[in-house]
């Protein structure tokens, strides 16, 4: 009876290579196991990548979700006393969020390594690892050119659902938020980006929080672009972004006044680099509300620091906190080693 509470069942300890890890990459590692007081049997060990999503509808808040997992070992009897180290090896989901930059932690964000080991005829077994994802190139550039631009990080989160017109296989996206830089601030209040990333590139997705004039409440427009990762290397960033949201501006005051603005095609002489698309509040988000809850990068950004976040425009609104502060209690009673 008491085993079946778990009372001298095996511990976990799962260890990865590197905490630190970017979309597309391979995140690897080993779970380490250690029989207790008598034998068990087990019938599988997983490891998933888990976030926290904002709810919206009837549950608002947010929710511990696992979006992508992979199977470790299954059906192996664990001898009392017996230690095991089993290795895995995960690949990091093109879409996942961003949560490191510049070796600051992006505040708001969480993500972690969930272990499950399933015993049979007792509690489960689990460990949590934290996780530091850090940018793609292509994203860090539009990051850094928001910096550089002015921009002042607001906050980030994750919402749940897709977005209309963007290839999306998470049932979340990201959204980084910044207060307007000066040059914008006579027609934008705030700006939200969006990184959708696969194999061949990343698409950008901005919405801007238009302010309203004395007679006029303000509205939001929308811009969508996309980027080769081969692109983060061959292009001017700050001047590119600061085009996009321009052109952003200048086609929704143009389709407000009535003169049929098309969006021009982008990418400083590139074909087909990127292009623009404008909308109002409800047509640009596609909700889809579900019951269901479900080595290093190389990269010698990490190194710069404070330095680095400041100049992205961060320095007020990351913090180098713990990301298992931010998990609670959601993971809390059944968690050794």
């Amino acid at each position: 009876m008491l085993g079946a509470f778990g009372v001298g069942g095996p511990s976990v300890d799962t260890v990865l290579s590197s905490p630190n890890t970017r979309p597309g990459l391979v995140l690897g590692g080993q779970v380490n196991l250690t029989g207790g007081s008598h034998d068990v049997e087990i019938d599988h060990i997983t490891v998933g990548l888990v976030t926290r999503v904002e709810q919206d509808g009837a549950e608002e808040g947010d929710a511990l979700v696992e979006f992508h997992r992979v199977g470790v070992a299954s059906s192996l009897v664990l001898r009392e006393g017996q230690q095991l180290s089993l290795p895995f090896q995960l690949m990091m989901p093109w879409e996942t969020p961003v949560t490191d930059l510049y070796g600051q932690h992006l505040h708001g964000m969480t993500m972690g390594l969930r272990t499950e080991v399933a015993v049979r005829g007792a509690v489960d077994k689990g460990d949590l690892d934290p996780v530091y994802v850090h940018p793609l190139p292509v994203q860090e550039r539009v990051l850094d050119a928001f910096g550089r631009l002015g921009f002042q990080f607001k906050a980030a989160d994750l919402e749940r659902g897709h977005i209309a017109g963007v290839h999306q296989t998470l049932p979340f996206y990201q959204e980084i938020e910044y207060y307007s830089a000066p040059q914008y601030a006579h027609g934008v209040n705030e700006v939200e980006l969006t990184f959708v990333a696969n194999e061949h590139g990343v698409d950008i997705v901005l919405e801007f929080d238009k302010r309203g004039g004395l007679f006029a409440g303000g509205h939001d427009s929308f811009g969508r672009y996309h980027a080769a990762h081969a692109d983060a290397d061959n292009l001017d960033w700050a001047t590119q972004v600061d085009t996009w949201i321009r052109q952003a501006l200048d086609g929704y005051q143009n389709l407000h006044a009535g003169h049929g603005y098309t969006p021009p095609v982008q990418g400083y002489g590139q074909p087909g680099y990127g292009h623009a698309a404008y909308g109002h509040p409800g047509g640009h988000y596609q909700q889809e509300h579900h019951q269901e809850r479900h080595g290093g990068p190389g990269m010698g950004a990490v190194a710069a620091g404070v330095v680095g976040g400041a100049a992205l425009g961060f320095a007020g609104g990351m913090v180098a906190d713990e990301v298992f502060d931010a998990f609670g209690d959601d993971e809390s009673g059944d968690e050794e080693g």
